[in-house]
């Protein structure tokens, strides 16, 4: 296994753009390839010449190119994608869990950014920017209007370079400008606290680089605190995916040894592979087993994952894999679906390809793909229920999304008819005052799916959703 990854490269199951995650797996090129389809090249030469020559005004062949390359790939399936200089950048970044920034992590609210959170240590932090501040302007772009996203793309840039942000400050009812020098910022992934004598919870964002040794660091912390540990909730809701490797190296901390955790299987041989718990399937460098500062209890303690429409590849993983193998209480809603291998290849210095080369399965064969996993305990979002759940994108409701390759494909008429009354409550309840429509923080005791893990742990009875039932793989339309 160990020459296998030096030959191989890195593996991830990292981050898109919304909710398309994916599972990456870096390779050598193939040794081998099929005969080439010569009158189709010669079709698509002729094109770019006619294109070249005679179209309205001249156009940049490389964009011509890179755009055909793109246009290929995109047929294909939501995951595979052509990576220009800019995407591949972001997508490495993505994985990484640092970028240069002024560390903040931010919503939208009211047409405005809003400052969820800065991140300790950061330019953003160092200058004073607090939770809830609006910021109304970027350097001199109104932020009334301007796509999240967009907001983000201002904010970052280069080391060293300045950003003005203005801000309004409710509480203070005032606005003002802060200049703040870019710099690297390293995301946290993990967070986590012991919320009542006994019982810990703990909550992974995103599978990053650094995310085993924040893991290994915050359980450390937990048993300190809490030496007498007798539950613990692993939190995975809407965690997108990241790093393979780091969901390899979580399941692990909560399995026997050597058991499967996941296995791929695709056309390539290289494709084909079982991930097991075991340190030569997750370290990525020499060097002592980070698991190896794991308090030995942590293998058997009681174990509730909490799970929502959020959760996706590397956090399907997980979920699949401590399921399988009855480690732990799977509670929540059904997860996003998301099972298929991509492979990530380098074309150049700055670009790549991330092709489907495979689909993944839990250690009993399952494929998740367009289904999700299915919670042992299904629980709604609040007390109320889910109300908005039928409105979140999933892995089924994406074009040319691939099949499980498992059977199990249902149409389901009804679910458009529950999106539309889900509309027509959001419309309303987006009227209703802002305070009104808080969401409750995730590890706060008003938290309902997490007291009710809780009560799942300490043999409680658990309020279980009247109205989620298992949903099944839906035909897809390419």
């Amino acid at each position: 296994m160990g020459e296998k990854l030096r030959i191989a490269g890195w593996i991830s199951v990292g981050v898109v753009a919304g909710a398309l995650t994916t599972v990456s797996l870096q390779t050598v090129a193939r040794g081998s390839m099929s005969p080439l389809p010569l009158e189709e090249l010669q079709q698509l030469a002729a094109v770019f010449d006619m294109v070249k020559s005679d179209y309205v005004e001249p156009v940049d062949e490389k964009k011509l190119i890179t755009d055909a390359i793109s246009g290929m790939v995109a047929s294909l399936d939501p995951h595979s994608q052509y990576f220009d200089k800019k995407s591949y950048k972001e997508f490495r970044e993505g994985t990484s869990g640092q970028f240069v920034g002024v560390g903040i992590e931010i919503t939208q609210e009211d047409g405005l950014i809003k400052i969820v959170s800065p991140i300790e240590g950061s330019p953003a932090y160092r200058a004073g920017l607090k939770t809830n501040d609006l910021i109304t302007k970027i350097d001199d772009t109104a932020v009334k209007g301007l796509a999240l996203n967009e907001a983000v793309k201002r904010m970052r840039g280069e080391p060293n370079t300045k950003v003005i942000l203005t801000v309004f400050r409710k509480d203070e009812n005032r606005t003002f400008p802060v200049t703040i020098v870019r710099e690297q910022i390293r995301t946290q992934s993990v967070r986590g606290k012991v919320i009542e004598p006994g019982y810990a919870w703990v909550r992974l964002s995103q599978f990053q680089e650094r995310t085993v040794e924040d893991f290994v660091a915050k359980i450390d912390e937990i048993y300190k605190q809490e030496p007498q540990l007798k539950g613990l909730v692993l939190d995975l809701r809407n965690d997108p995916g990241g790093l393979l490797d780091a969901a390899v190296a979580v399941s692990t901390a909560f399995l026997p040894e050597k058991v499967t955790v996941v296995s791929t299987n695709g056309q390539l041989a290289e494709s084909k592979f079982t991930f097991k718990a075991s340190p030569e399937f997750y370290q990525r460098r020499s060097g002592p087993d980070p698991l190896k500062k794991l308090p030995a209890a942590l293998k058997s303690i009681p174990l509730v994952v909490l799970v929502n429409e959020g959760s996706a590849s590397a956090s399907e993983i997980v979920a699949g894999a401590l399921q399988d193998h009855k480690r732990a209480t799977i509670m929540g809603s059904q997860t996003f679906g998301k099972g298929s291998v991509q492979t990530v290849r380098p074309l150049g210095p700055d670009t790549g390809l991330k092709l489907t080369t495979a689909r993944y399965y839990t250690p009993s064969g399952r494929s998740i793909q367009a289904k999700g996993i299915v919670p042992d305990v299904m629980v709604d979002e609040t007390e109320e229920g889910s109300p908005f759940a039928v409105l979140r994108m999933r892995e089924a409701d994406l074009e040319k999304h691939l099949n499980s390759g498992q059977g199990d494909e249902k149409p389901n008429p009804e679910r458009e008819k529950a999106r539309e009354e889900a509309r027509k409550r959001l419309e309303e309840e987006a009227k209703k005052p802002a305070a009104e429509r808080k969401a409750p923080e995730l590890g706060s005791d008003k938290d309902f799916p997490l007291m009710q893990a809780l009560n799942q742990l300490k043999g409680r009875p658990v309020m279980v959703s009247k109205t989620q039932t298992e949903r099944k793989e839906e035909k897809t339309s390419n």
